[in-house]
């Protein structure tokens, strides 16, 4: 995902209680899509229930249940120098009215967003499926190990989103709505865009599509983490003294080799199972669900190189 939606992006998910936006919010996931991360890209790989993993007849879902819609309107960095009427004259329409605002922003990243009636649709017993779904995914019907689960996605009426490119950025726009408060002006569906400066992006959508989104995500046991550091560290002690024994060479331990456990210490636990060690029998003593959290959305910015 582009670096400038990245303040938006982790102010969404502190903001609205743990919900993800898709990438630049034109990406349609859906409860039980499947997916991974990659370059910071969301790839959907395919649906629990599309793909045969779970029978439809053993979900229940909630469908339309109401948000609270204090929380689905907020911005960063945004500051209103101007909010005003002012009254023009149409050749067709003569003389109207119409109200005027200019929003100033920060920073690059800075955003202001506002979405109208959000509603969510859910996975209502995940607690019944996730031990089925460790089972198949990871062994039966896929061999994952690492993976997301969508089990939960919002949508709204209406959503608009401006995000700033620049420190300098400015928007400018109006509405000729009659009895309109100046308040309201941004996200409302009459307002144009007067003019704007350094906007990296600024968008209008009506309809519930669904691009927002929380996850499960597939990591290890608490106590085989904890289990395999301990084995790791303790296989990596003496090490220099083995090389020396073992190694017809004179290698220079001056310096103290300090052993470090793997950074990626979810991924290398796997790596390390002697074969057949992960099977169906013993899938749910190492892998466990829990919730995709600002790590994650981290990972939509990560790409290649950085």
């Amino acid at each position: 995902m582009e670096k400038v939606f990245r303040n938006f992006c982790r102010k969404f998910y502190l903001k609205t209680g743990g919900y993800i936006p898709t990438r630049a919010l034109n990406q349609h996931v859906y409860p039980g899509d499947f997916f991974q991360v990659r370059n910071g890209e969301i790839v959907v790989l395919g649906n629990i229930f599309r793909n045969g993993v779970i029978d439809q007849s053993d979900c229940r879902f909630g469908y339309g249940s109401k948000l609270n819609a204090s929380l689905w309107s907020f911005g960063d960095g945004v500051s209103k120098p101007y909010s005003g009427r002012g009254s023009g004259h149409g050749p067709i329409s003569g003389d109207f009215e119409y109200s005027k605002q200019i929003l100033a922003f920060s920073g690059y990243g800075s955003f202001l967003f506002k979405g109208h009636d959000p509603e969510s649709v859910k996975i209502m017993n995940w607690n019944e499926l996730q031990q089925a779904l460790i089972i198949r995914l990871t062994q039966v019907c896929y061999s994952f190990r690492e993976l997301y689960v969508v089990n939960e996605i919002a949508t709204t009426s209406d959503w608009t989103l401006v995000v700033a490119g620049s420190d300098s950025a400015e928007l400018e726009i109006a509405t000729d709505a009659e009895n309109f408060g100046l308040t309201e002006i941004f996200g409302h569906h009459s307002s144009k865009t007067i003019q704007s400066k350094d906007i990296e992006f600024y968008h209008h959508e009506s309809g519930r599509k669904p691009c927002f989104f929380k996850a499960k995500k597939l990591v290890i046991q608490d106590e085989k983490l904890e289990a395999f550091i301990s084995e790791f560290l303790a296989q990596r002690e003496n090490q220099d003294e083995w090389a020396s024994e073992f190694f017809k060479y004179d290698f220079n331990h001056g310096s103290v080799n300090e052993v470090q456990a793997p950074p990626d210490t979810q991924a290398s636990i796997l790596d390390m199972l002697q074969a057949n060690q992960l099977n169906p029998n013993t899938a749910l003593l190492y892998f466990r669900w829990a919730d995709a959290n600002l790590d994650d959305v981290e990972k939509l910015f990560l790409n290649y190189g950085n």
